[in-house]
């Protein structure tokens, strides 16, 4: 059996967390007094979603803080799956308020309200910048933990929302077609809905403890396979822990016990160097004899 505690993916990216959560924070202040003065729908939009991003970033650093803690005998892995729980319900809200959305932009296109567009504009595109310095600070780590690819989704999906803002202002600005405004707000949400679906999905997997979306079970079995003195594999299971953290077990039947050392530390090795498993837990077993016969009392 291999075991690391070590600092998760997420861990290593608090410092960009807690400066995009200030920055965040701070704008979504602004913004909301903005929609309120304006009468924006738009604005409205992108002023809740970026709540939910200081939402996220709040419930990611939690999430970090709470991983970090050491397993108990009553909780032998850790606090690993915080992260997954803290992507759970930044997906659940963000799709609750992209209903919400969709709703009041229905209702402002029936009943359309005039909007104050030179406010507008402004708070709009200094939202723009505000997101895109958070997405930067988030894009590296983005591919390696979960819970932090969750609050970039939302940094990044936030400066297309800001974005939106700004072309809504200018319709309205150059045309005077109301409506743009809460056709824009509508765009919003439906952009939000894909992207968090997949984040859902990805969460709800490692909850369930499905195979990993980028490791294949039937090469891992393979690979096991080829080691030297390895007869065959059964009870196979690979899940993940938690972002950039998986874990295998599996029965392996060999050849020759005595060859036990040796081969614990192959198929060890074979899984960190090449599928990026460190939390390995290997159980070695011989065939039973072939001939064994289970004979009745008194030799019938």
């Amino acid at each position: 059996m291999a075991h690391a505690h070590r600092e998760t993916a997420a861990a290593r990216s608090r410092g960009a967390l807690v400066l995009t959560l200030g920055l965040t924070g701070g704008y979504m202040l602004v913004e909301l007094g903005g929609a309120i003065v304006t009468g924006s729908l738009a604005l409205f939009a992108d002023a809740v979603h970026m709540l939910t991003d200081v939402g996220g970033l709040a419930l990611a650093l939690f999430a970090i803080w709470i991983a970090a803690r050491p397993p108990t005998p009553a909780k032998t892995y850790g606090y690993y799956r915080a992260e997954i729980l803290a992507a759970l319900v930044n997906a659940l809200l963000l799709l609750a308020v992209a209903g919400g959305i969709l709703l009041e932009a229905y209702e402002r296109l029936r009943h359309p309200r005039g909007v104050l567009v030179g406010p507008m504009f402004a708070i709009g595109a200094l939202g723009l910048v505000v997101n895109l310095v958070g997405a930067w600070l988030l894009h590296r780590d983005a591919a390696e933990s979960l819970n932090v690819r969750a609050a970039y989704l939302e940094i990044l999906s936030d400066a297309l929302s800001s974005l939106g803002v700004l072309v809504a202002a200018g319709v309205v600005l150059f045309t005077g077609w109301i409506a743009a405004d809460a056709l824009v707000s509508a765009a919003i949400a439906l952009y939000i809905v894909p992207r968090t679906w997949r984040l859902l999905r990805q969460a709800v997997n490692v909850l369930l403890e499905g195979v990993p979306a980028h490791l294949d079970l039937a090469a891992i079995e393979a690979a096991l396979r080829q080691v030297a003195g390895v007869r065959r594999v059964h009870d196979l299971h690979v899940w993940t822990l938690t972002s950039g953290r998986e874990a295998m077990s599996a029965h392996v039947v060999v050849e020759d016990m005595r060859e036990h050392d040796r081969m614990l530390g192959a198929l060890h090795a074979l899984m960190h160097t090449r599928f990026g498993i460190d939390h390995t837990t290997v159980q070695l077993e011989t065939e039973p004899p072939t001939d064994l016969k289970i004979k009745a009392p008194g030799g019938l």
